[in-house]
């Protein structure tokens, strides 16, 4: 019987969520007021390892870790991640919780703010950075966002563990072929209408990128103002944002099993952060972008106003596939049909910051 897990980290705590026989239980809140803004799921150990980026108001950042489910979790004595004395840097968060493919198996990565990528090769009990990107010849012209300037996303390829993608506000995507020892800007194409040069080598505002299950080399693209298709891994982007309501919003999240399918939550504006026409929808294509299709059965239909931020819509791997969104008021969605139909999972949370899913059994 399929089991799955769904971790929603919010401003004040961590909730762990089970199906089991199409039934819900919940706990938590684990780290209670503290703000949780990055889980991974890391299946791939004997048992599955949860990894949570959390931080306190009094005691800062850190990374915990548990081997089961959330029952009992472990901080290490020492920060799992911290910047170098060198750097004269010091961690704010933990943007970012990745474990690499199975090519690797050992191989977590962290994004952090300040903007960085952390490796750890011990499953995330501790990590150091890389180096190459943190020294970038560009990275003195990096500028913060609106919400800081955080690596927020990281796509590794199964094909090859060397192949390195990430994103960072307001840089923009860097990309690496050789495990992360030398970068190279992939905005082309991406536009920065917020910018004189609406399309500089670096810069953009990138919200959220993810790679379609089928073709790898497919990638989706979340902007500020723009959402984009690649289809050569980041070498060059083409806008696909018409028929949406609006192309600003932060999530992007890709079906775990269709090819050229995605899913995206616009928003009215960035001055408007709410979504597209006071409406709750979440909008997919099925054929790489060309078009969009509104899902709305089981959603609020009157005036809505919880705003989805970058990490708070996922899919798990089921079939079909659980699609999953938490927003600002405290209000989680499921949808067990691929996002034909949704219902309400859990409401009157704090801040709904990023959501993880993942099937057990």
């Amino acid at each position: 019987m399929t089991e799955v897990l769904l971790t929603v980290g919010t401003r004040k705590g961590l909730f762990v969520g089970r199906r089991r026989a199409g039934t819900w239980e919940f706990d938590g809140p684990h780290f209670p007021a503290e703000s949780v803004y990055a889980v991974a799921v890391d299946r791939r150990g004997p048992v599955p390892r949860l990894l949570v980026g959390a931080v306190s108001s009094h005691w800062g950042p850190s990374v915990f870790r548990s081997d089961d489910l959330g029952a009992t979790w472990t901080e290490p004595p020492r920060p799992a991640v911290a910047f170098p004395k060198d750097t004269g840097a010091s961690l704010e968060r933990v943007w970012q919780l990745h474990p690499a493919g199975s090519a690797a198996p050992e191989v977590v990565y962290a994004g952090t703010e300040p903007a960085a990528l952390f490796r750890s090769e011990d499953r995330g009990e501790t990590f150091e950075l890389v180096r190459a990107l943190w020294e970038h010849p560009t990275r003195d012209k990096w500028v913060p966002g609106g919400g800081g300037e955080g690596l927020h996303t990281i796509v590794t390829d199964p094909r090859d563990a060397n192949a390195l993608t990430v994103a960072v506000s307001t840089a923009g995507v860097f990309r690496s072929t050789d495990g992360g020892a030398h970068w190279d800007p992939s905005n082309k194409g991406v536009s920065a209408v917020f910018l004189p040069d609406p399309n500089p080598e670096f810069g953009q505002c990138v919200h959220k990128i993810a790679q379609d299950a089928v073709d790898l080399d497919r990638l989706y693209l979340q902007n500020h103002w723009g959402v984009f298709r690649s289809d050569d891994a980041g070498g060059s982007w083409t806008a696909i944002g018409a028929g949406l309501p609006s192309d600003f919003g932060f999530p992007v999240a890709a079906h775990p099993h269709r090819a050229d399918t995605a899913y995206v939550f616009p928003l009215n504006a960035d001055s408007d952060r709410v979504p597209a026409g006071r409406r709750c929808r979440v909008f997919r294509t099925g054929d790489a972008g060309a078009s969009w299709e509104p899902l709305t059965a089981g959603l609020p239909e009157s005036a809505h106003y919880g705003t989805v931020l970058r990490d708070a819509l996922c899919t798990d791997d089921a079939d079909p596939a659980g699609i999953y969104f938490g927003n600002r008021n405290g209000e989680v969605y499921a949808s067990a049909d691929d996002g034909d139909s949704w219902h309400p999972l859990l409401s009157h949370l704090p801040d709904v910051l990023c959501v993880r899913a993942a099937v057990l059994t």
